[in-house]
């Protein structure tokens, strides 16, 4: 069963078109902040040269109005909230028809804690906490643990996908697929000549340990 993947923090229409030619099944675009951060018109180039794959918007600090008017003016198809966010805020979100994905740090909060942080998300993306559990812009390369990564995804609500990201690379993929199990691997930094330049080689090969991967029962 193949993992879908997601190649994120894309500065480039070039790199856009190569994951969409080799199967990326979603594309991702940051407005949170950090090195590959664009504006609106560098991201519409990659929407442009996305050949129909959904592109998701990576936001921190803005308003919901903020993001649905991005969303609409870029015709993104899905947000991802690495700032505060609320299950009614992921509810507007939905309601405008975006795929919503909602971040959850690895070691996770209590269960029941966890139900609610997973609520109104199409895509609950697993990623490790920082020292200062603030890393908002994505792409810093540090590595999941994988064994606590498989065990917040078998406490998370079923009906929502499982994406995991952190430290992801051609080389550790296939051990990250078959511990953690998840729906969807995100890659940014894992296949960068430097930041926000993909290197052509380690995305391909990203894009097939994928569709050949064997996830964990």
């Amino acid at each position: 069963m193949a993992v879908d993947v997601k190649i994120c923090g894309l500065t480039r229409p070039e790199d856009a078109a190569l994951a969409a030619s080799h199967g990326a099944w979603r594309l991702g675009v940051i407005f949170a902040g950090g090195p590959r951060r664009r504006s609106e018109a560098q991201a519409a180039e990659i929407v442009a040269a996305a050949g129909g794959v959904p592109v998701v918007g990576v936001f921190g600090p803005q308003s919901v109005a903020e993001i649905l008017a991005m969303a609409a003016r870029l015709r993104l198809g899905g947000v991802q909230l690495h700032g505060p966010s609320t299950a009614a805020d992921a509810a507007r979100l939905r309601c405008a028809g975006l795929e919503v994905w909602r971040l959850l740090r690895v070691p996770s909060p209590e269960p029941i804690l966890l139900v609610g942080a997973v609520e109104e998300a199409d895509v609950v993306l697993l990623e490790p906490a920082g020292p200062d559990d603030q890393r908002v812009a994505g792409g810093r390369g540090h590595p999941i643990d994988l064994e606590r990564a498989r065990a917040t995804r078998m406490v998370i609500p079923s009906g929502v996908r499982i994406a995991l990201a952190g430290g992801l690379t051609p080389e550790r993929l296939g051990a990250a697929i078959r511990i953690v199990g998840p729906d969807v691997v995100d890659v940014s930094s894992g296949v960068e000549l430097s930041p926000g330049i993909k290197n052509p080689d380690r995305l391909i090969r990203f894009l097939e340990i994928a569709r050949d991967a064997h996830p964990a029962a």
